[in-house]
This record gives structure tokens, sequence and C-alpha cells, in this order.
């Protein structure tokens, strides 16, 4: 559901435009990415959101004792479920190329089909109804999530998931964010 731009005046920062709080975050997004992408380029027109966003990510990814593909399947759902087209070829990409996500659970996500994979199912479940219900899923959803053998500390982190998500989903949404080449071939087919 792509969405009309809004912030139509504020332009992407690079390194050569940054002032001196904005050129940090470019390089350690540059150091950790391999390149700047399109999304953190508007992002750091306010350093905090970046700065905030690539925090949580950071922590999210190192501490949440999720495995990558679990992590990727939290991503994938929450900017799905924000109707983000951008962030959703973003974590295809990695989904695919990098965190090892099965390929039929990749496919029935994109799809909207019903996945496979019990625990990773259990997952998507809750992570797109935290986001579908602002924070209130449904006792049954939940006890499915503990059920195929996570944690109540799992929750908290797709909470953080969801927070950082919502960060860079509505900015993309806000400046209708263009595609990097990077991520085009994963782009959904609308």
């Amino acid at each position: 559901m792509p969405t009309q731009a809004y912030l139509r005046t504020l332009p992407a920062i690079t390194l050569q435009t940054a002032n001196n709080q904005q050129k940090p975050l470019l390089e350690q997004a540059l150091k950790q990415v391999g390149f700047i992408p399109n999304m953190y380029a508007n992002m750091v027109n306010v350093p905090a959101v970046l700065g905030t966003y690539l925090h949580g990510y950071g922590l999210f990814r190192k501490e949440s004792g999720l495995a990558p593909a679990e992590q990727e399947v939290a991503f994938l759902a929450i900017s799905m479920a924000n109707g983000c087209d951008y962030c959703a070829a973003a974590h295809s990409m990695i989904a695919d190329k990098v965190s090892n996500v099965p390929a039929a659970v990749l496919q029935a996500i994109r799809a909207r089909q019903p996945i496979s994979d019990s625990r990773l199912s259990a997952l998507h479940a809750l992570a797109t109804e935290l986001v579908n219900t602002q924070g209130r899923p449904s006792p049954e959803t939940v006890q499915a999530f503990l059920h195929a053998g996570f944690q109540e500390q799992h929750i908290l982190w797709l909470i953080l998931a969801v927070a950082v998500k919502t960060l860079s989903n509505f900015s993309n949404h806000a400046f209708g964010t263009v595609l990097d080449d990077r991520f085009a071939a994963h782009a959904l087919n609308r």
C-alpha cells in the first residue's frame, strides 16, 4: 500500500552534506551495511530518529536471543503490517540472502499465506498482531507464541522490534522512500 509522501522539502542527506550530528550516524551505517540506504539518508534529517533506530535495531539483533531467521520474520511481519513496501523488500532480501529464512516461509509471508513452520508462524502471528492491535494481542496468540517455545521476555523484544520498525516504516511513508537497487529484486509485487 504505497503512501503519498508528505515530507517534500527535506533532502536526502549524504556524507558530503551531513552536519556534525548527522555525519557520525551515516558513517556508522556505512560501516555496518556497506552503503547508506535511502531510508537512512532520509531519517537522519532528525539525527535522533536515525540514532534511536540504529541503537534499538542493533540491540534487537545482538541481544534478543532470537535466531537470525526469527528476527527477520519479526521485522518482515511488522513491516508488512505497517504497509511499508521499502522495509518489506529490504527484509525480504536479508531473509533470503543473509538470515536463512526458509524459502517457503519467506514466500508465504510475502503472499500473506499460512506459514508451515509452526514456530515461525507463531512468531509471525504475534508480531503482526502487536502492530494491528496497538500492543494488545489476544491471549490465544500469546499462548501459541509461548507454546512454540518462546519466553515472555521475547514478547518485550518484539515490542522493541515494533518500535524500531515503526520509526523506519513511518519515516518511509513520510518520505515515499525510493527502494535502493540492492533491494529491488525483492520488491513486493502489487
